[in-house]
């Protein structure tokens, strides 16, 4: 039974960081640009930002190698809900694929399916298409742009129609 339990264990962990079908992420993918901040622009539903505006992403290295992951938003009440996290390449750092945690030995996946070549704005998905967020460097990104994103997150059948257009200004 305790073998079982390990095995199920290893297999939950291991989703939550895989890739939902048909998803792959960006090649090529340089870190050292990635760092910084993002602005949400738009997210899939999900409890863990639900009600929050003015949401931002900050990324920076860690002492071990791994990147620290600030997110930041604003509630309702206007007091601001910090997250901090860390984040590691799942395999290559050549590929944009990393798992995150906000919790202990808890993981979910960073996957970055689409990346400018100016690295102003990403499409970022987890382990399924239940998780979407569009990110950008500035807080109004160009229209054109993010309708790409949009465009392309439908195409590899991300409920697009149902994205939360997340309000930037202060």
């Amino acid at each position: 039974m305790r073998s079982l339990l390990c095995l199920f264990t290893v297999w939950l962990l291991t989703a939550c960081t895989g890739l939902a079908d048909g998803i792959r992420p960006v090649t090529g993918f340089q870190l050292d640009r990635y760092l910084g901040t993002w602005y949400e622009i738009a997210r899939l539903d999900h409890g863990f930002e639900r009600g929050l505006e003015q949401v931002s992403a900050t990324y920076s290295l860690r002492d071990d190698g791994g990147v620290k992951v600030l997110n930041r938003g604003k509630q309702s009440d206007g007091s601001w809900r910090e997250a901090e996290g860390k984040a590691y390449f799942v395999g290559s750092p050549d590929e944009a694929r990393l798992k995150v945690s906000f919790f202990g030995p808890f993981y979910g996946g960073y996957n970055v399916i689409d990346l400018d070549p100016d690295y102003q704005l990403s499409l970022v998905t987890s382990y399924n298409h239940d998780y979407l967020w569009i990110l950008a460097r500035s807080p109004n990104p160009p229209k054109a742009k993010v309708d790409a994103l949009v465009a392309k997150a439908k195409s590899l059948g991300f409920a697009t129609d149902q994205l939360i257009w997340v309000k930037q200004s202060h």
